[in-house]
């Protein structure tokens, strides 16, 4: 007769993986609950109503002009003034407009040494200030 071999080393187990399942999904479940999420904030992007409509018109907001002729006569606001004396009417005027801008309209025929000494004076004064070089037609 024979005999049926054994084999050495006993029986091969098997390990069940259910209960260690069952802890990973515990586990997950616990750290969900327990996070804590960023609050993020968004843009809101909602448009701000209109400005109610006034009745009253806007303050007259005009410009300051300052012109310079071929001959070298300065004017501000079309009022004959010396060239040196400039600065002062402009600042004389935006006491009366003061939220104006100046606009600085030189004839191209002009002294540039005005035109250099008229946009420092209003730089000094921290008056914007725009340059238009007029071209005469005739």
């Amino acid at each position: 007769m024979r005999r049926a071999r054994r084999t050495q080393g006993g029986d091969e187990g098997e390990v069940d993986m259910t209960p260690m399942l069952d802890i990973v999904f515990i586990m997950l479940i616990f750290f969900i609950v327990t996070a804590t999420f960023l609050d993020e904030q968004g843009i809101d992007l909602t448009q701000p109503p209109p400005p109610p409509p006034s009745d009253t018109p806007p303050p007259d907001a005009r410009a300051i002009t300052v012109y310079v002729d071929g001959r070298n006569f300065c004017s501000v606001d079309s009022r004959p003034t010396g060239c040196d004396r400039v600065i002062l009417g402009v600042e004389r005027l935006l006491a009366d407009k003061p939220n104006a801008s100046v606009i600085l309209r030189m004839d191209e025929k002009a002294s540039h040494e005005n035109l250099i000494m008229i946009r420092d004076g209003l730089d000094q004064g921290g008056l914007a200030s725009k340059i238009e070089i007029v071209r005469n037609t005739g």
